[in-house]
């Protein structure tokens, strides 16, 4: 499934190359891309703003199975797919594309951009006519932020898509912001607690109340768990992997047994399936490319049931 996702937003990046070359799925390349797998495309995602294709809806092609004897759907393959593509350094796209990265990268939202209101527009029509767990959604660097908070929007309305993210964007200087501040409150919780103050007494049971309640908005939320696949040689996602702060307290244990300890506390209550590249490019464009994950030959790890940046991603929800 990984494979054919990657292939599908490879897609959506050769027909927007397509429309700028002016070729239709007779000479284009794109349809190669889908066509072995029995998909087609029945909506293609136009950006308002400059004509530029962002992304397409795929639907199973029964008659084009049935051509090949294939009888039944295989197992596990959606009914249709949003595939989102991301930038594409091109001058017809390149300036809304550039747009979209940069509001990300202030704000860390793309809910103003027309591409978040199309994206989202093509998946609720999606779910309505094939039911959410007939729906899948894939994006790559930007694209996966888009398909990132389109999901998280339907997750909102308690509508869960599965949702496959290739180097989704961790960096934003509204994170930075945020980082600094949370360094800072726990420095000042540190300072107070060193204090031998009687009113402080009550921190421990707040503490704890604040933890359960953490791990009741998870168990509320595990129908939706996001697939997210990174290269820690890329900086734009590699923040993903950072591990949450719950991870990160140390007692003796080893970093092993640490993990096995919290794999075991949240066990059913997943946050996020977090695949991490174990032999991966290491250059950053070939780290941030989409070509590793349709490799065949590609290692990957489930490095953490959660992390500090998937835990603030779904805490919005």
């Amino acid at each position: 499934k990984r494979m054919v996702m990657a292939c599908f937003i490879q897609a959506v990046y050769l027909l927007e190359l397509d429309r700028q070359d002016q070729k239709g799925q007779e000479d284009g390349l794109a349809p190669k891309w889908w066509k072995p797998f029995k998909y087609k495309v029945t909506q293609t995602l136009v950006d308002e703003r400059d004509g530029s294709i962002y992304g397409a809806m795929l639907e199973w092609d029964r008659s084009s199975a049935l051509s090949d004897f294939i009888l039944i759907r295989p197992s596990g393959a959606p009914r249709a797919v949003l595939a989102l593509r991301g930038t594409l350094l091109q001058k017809p796209t390149m300036k809304r594309d550039l747009q979209d990265d940069l509001r990300f990268l202030v704000w860390e939202s793309l809910k103003g951009s027309v591409r978040f209101v199309g994206a989202l527009a093509a998946l609720k029509s999606a779910v309505e006519k094939f039911g959410s767990a007939n729906v899948c959604v894939s994006g790559h660097s930007l694209g996966a932020g888009f398909a990132l908070q389109v999901c998280k929007e339907l997750a909102k309305q308690g509508v869960f898509v599965e949702c496959h993210l290739f180097n989704p964007p961790s960096v934003s200087l509204a994170m930075g912001v945020r980082s600094m501040s949370e360094k800072a409150s726990y420095l000042w919780k540190k300072l107070k607690g060193s204090l031998p103050l009687k009113e402080e007494t009550t921190t421990p049971l707040e503490t704890a109340k604040a933890e359960a309640s953490d791990k009741k908005r998870l168990r509320t939320e595990k129908k939706w768990v996001p697939h997210l696949y990174v290269n820690n040689s890329d900086y734009i996602c590699c923040h993903y992997n950072a591990p949450s702060c719950s991870s990160t307290t140390t007692d003796g244990a080893s970093d092993e047994q640490q993990q096995q300890r919290k794999a075991s506390e949240i066990a059913g209550d997943v946050v996020a399936k977090l695949f991490v590249t174990s032999k991966g490019p290491q250059k950053f464009l070939e780290a941030h490319g989409l070509q590793q994950w349709w490799s065949d030959g590609m290692e990957l790890q489930l490095a953490l049931y959660d992390s500090k940046l998937i835990n603030r991603q779904l805490k919005s929800i």
